[in-house]
């Protein structure tokens, strides 16, 4: 790739057009038509935050829906900002709330978490700045202005949203796994499907991890697009390991053939309904062929020389049909066409939820609550950066006032610009701020000099430093954006009060102590940022994983009198995936691949999956045998790994204790005339602790990156 191919950006280049046609276009028609100084100050910065600052997704509707928000919220904070701005106590002291509950509001998911930033502009710019009560409709009327000019161009100069690209690649690796199923139903042996299938299974982990927000909202949908995700990665694993084994499914029982037959068509019916293509999809067809392939097991004599190779097969089937029938009713949750049945089920799946909760009509408000419960903790990533944004904030409000310096808004923006990191990121991009701040003055300063006292000429020179501005983020270098954006501000203030170049020295000296307050807060804070806590809730999630795990494998072959509880593992689920979220939305230096952690993440969603799996077996009846307290032995041992696995992450005194080679499962040895009652359970047992073990060894090498990166001093 050419360095020209990695400075374009489609998104970027659209959201650029969309600025540099608003902004200074509401900016002028307030200023020159209007002939209103507030109404063309909030209708810029308006303008700015509706267009650059806020990044929503999903559909048009979905974006509707949050610009409205945003803009009702601005508005809010806007009067509360005009209000308190006449005392530096009370709006010191009314900043904390109010910036910690819009921090906080991230954990509603990727729209809420992207348009914080925005809202907050909207009070910091009143709160800061000089004004009335009286200037409050007219400071309304611009922010509605860009809120309602700006809405229009993001729907209609808009790609593709991300979720888009997201469903097509499931979509894809749904109907390869169908292909390659039919292919080998079919006696069909070429390797291009079984590559084909890995190759979508790759394309859909580089999709997903390409995204800066996990599509993990609140909303049904979005959780039921991310399960997607997981269940095809866990079910591509599934088939490629059961067709290694039965490349020719031709000779297989006709009850298991049917069952691969129909699992391969629930396949293609994921696809069609994440693609939007007309199809009746229907989950009968596999429910009533999963039963009959459970009962056709029963009925076999497990004396019988192939009863050993029929368990197995039925493992595979079985196992691919499971992850097959909850694709598609994730599938259908995530198109909404999911019945409230299947919605209830969801729930109880990803939240862990009971069946009352689920079925609810206030099961939406039951999550949002369940969500804030969850985040109310410094184990939170959410909760930790609301509070220093808070602090952070509230202190620049204070110092702005207290320094003297006279445009206070600036030095609560580098404050801002700033926040989302950790400390030692916080310090790197605080130095890029600066840097940035710096060439844009000169760059300002020379285009002043030489502009003179030419209107037209700053009118000429206020849409191309809002195109550079806009396209920046994610792009071009932050200092190249904070540079475009510091000609912004200066041209801006230049048409507003004529003042030539000192406008820059006031902003690098504003930014600058912005910046040290945000720095020093972050430092004290919070020194290490999300990752510490990505690191902590990866443990969480292998140890509950690994538990519940060995509490499924015990409770199938009736070692256990309880069915296994899995609310605590979904819920490390959630704190990891939140964390994560976190963690890829900081904007310092990641020493940790991301390949890496979401490696680590799979091996975490894979234990709880065939956790989840095994708990659907009816427990064994009868007394132990030695192949059950075998097999309960070895699951022991498999959670017993986890947890020594979860130490190197969260125990800075495990750090250099060497890993231990995952437990091997021993082929069990049984004296002649011993009866194993329900046998084909135990062997079932058996099946899925194989296909987690084998896996065990992947998870070292990343372990031990992330292990490394959280036991490292926060100033290195």
């Amino acid at each position: 790739m050419t360095s020209v191919q990695r400075l374009w950006s489609t998104p970027a280049a659209l959201r650029a057009v969309r600025a540099t046609l608003v902004v200074p276009g509401l900016f002028a028609f307030s200023y020159t038509v209007l002939g209103n100084l507030q109404v063309a100050t909030f209708a810029a910065f308006g303008g700015f935050a509706t267009l650059v600052l806020a990044s929503f997704g999903g559909r048009a509707r979905d974006k509707a829906v949050a610009h409205l928000g945003l803009a009702v919220a601005g508005s809010v904070l806007l009067v509360i900002g005009t209000a308190v701005n006449t005392s530096v106590v009370l709006a010191t002291l009314v900043t904390l709330p109010v910036v910690f509950v819009v921090l906080f509001a991230g954990v509603g998911g990727p729209n809420a978490a992207s348009g914080t930033t925005a809202a907050l502009l909207a009070y910091v710019l009143p709160a800061a700045s000089p004004g009335t009560m009286d200037m409050v409709p007219d400071r309304l009327a611009g922010w509605w202005l860009a809120s309602v000019v700006g809405t229009i161009a993001v729907l209609l100069l808009s790609p593709k949203p991300p979720g888009t690209e997201l469903r097509r690649a499931v979509a894809k690796n749904a109907r390869a796994l169908a292909d390659l199923l039919a292919a080998a139903l079919q006696g069909d042996r070429d390797p291009k499907y079984r590559q084909h299938a890995l190759d979508c299974k790759h394309n859909l982990l580089t999709t997903f991890t390409a995204t800066p927000y996990r599509p993990t909202g609140l909303a049904a949908a979005d959780q039921a697009l991310d399960s997607l995700v997981g269940l095809l990665e866990w079910c591509t694993s599934v088939i490629c390991d059961s067709l290694h084994e039965y490349d020719d499914l031709t000779r297989i029982d006709e009850v298991e053939r049917r069952l691969l037959t129909d699992t391969a068509t629930v396949l293609r019916d994921v696809a069609a309904v994440l693609e939007g293509e007309p199809t009746k999809p229907e989950l009968d067809c596999l429910e009533r062929s999963l039963a009959d392939s459970v009962e056709h097991l029963r009925q076999l004599r497990s004396d019988s020389a192939d009863f050993g190779a029929a368990v197995h097969l039925s493992f595979h089937a079985r196992t691919a049909a499971v992850a097959a029938h909850t694709a598609l009713a994730d599938a259908l949750i995530a198109s909404h066409m999911a019945d409230p049945a299947i919605v209830s089920n969801g729930r109880r799946r990803w939240y862990g939820t009971d069946p009352t909760q689920s079925e609810s009509r206030l099961a939406g408000l039951t999550t949002v609550a369940n969500a804030v419960s969850r985040h109310a903790s410094l184990r939170s990533v959410w909760f930790l950066n609301s509070a220093r944004g808070a602090i952070a904030l509230a202190v620049a409000v204070a110092v702005a006032d207290l320094t003297g310096v006279e445009h206070g808004f600036w030095v609560v923006l580098g404050t801002l610009s700033v926040l989302r990191t950790n400390a030692a990121s916080t310090g790197s991009t605080a130095l890029r701020a600066l840097v940035g701040t710096v060439v844009g003055f000169v760059i300002g300063a020379a285009l002043l000099l030489a502009i003179g006292s030419s209107t037209a000429a700053l009118w000429t020179a206020l849409p191309l430093a809002v195109l550079v501005a806009a396209y920046a983020p994610g792009v071009l270098p932050f200092e190249a954006g904070q540079a475009a954006f510091t000609v912004v501000v200066s041209v801006l203030f230049n048409l507003l009060v004529p003042a030539g170049w000192q406008i820059g020295v006031v902003r690098i000296e504003d930014v600058a102590i912005g910046c040290a307050v945000s720095f020093l807060v972050g430092v004290l804070f919070w020194p290490r940022g999300a990752g510490s806590l990505v690191a902590d809730d990866l443990a969480d999630a292998f140890r509950t994983g690994g538990r519940y795990l060995s509490d499924s494998a015990h409770w199938a072959l009736g070692l256990r009198p309880d069915a296994p509880v899995a609310s605590s593992a979904i819920a490390a689920g959630i704190r990891l995936d939140e964390a994560l979220r976190g963690f890829l939305a900081e904007q310092g230096t990641k020493r940790v691949p991301k390949e890496y952690l979401w490696r680590l993440v799979a091996g975490a969603l894979r234990a709880r999956l065939t956790a989840h799996s095994l708990a659907g077996l009816p427990a064994a009846p009868g007394e132990p045998d030695p192949l059950r307290l075998l097999l309960g032995e070895h699951a022991g041992q498999v959670a017993a790994w986890f947890d020594h696995l979860a130490s190197r992450l969260d125990r800075t005194d495990h750090g250099d204790v060497p890993m231990l080679a995952p437990p091997q499962l021993r082929d069990p040895v049984l004296p002649n005339g011993t009866a194993v009652p329900d046998l084909p359970t135990a062997l079932w047992v058996s099946e899925h602790l194989r296909h987690v073990t084998p896996r065990l060894t992947e998870l070292v090498e990343p372990a031990g990156a992330v292990a490394a990166q959280r036991h490292r001093p926060w100033w290195r």
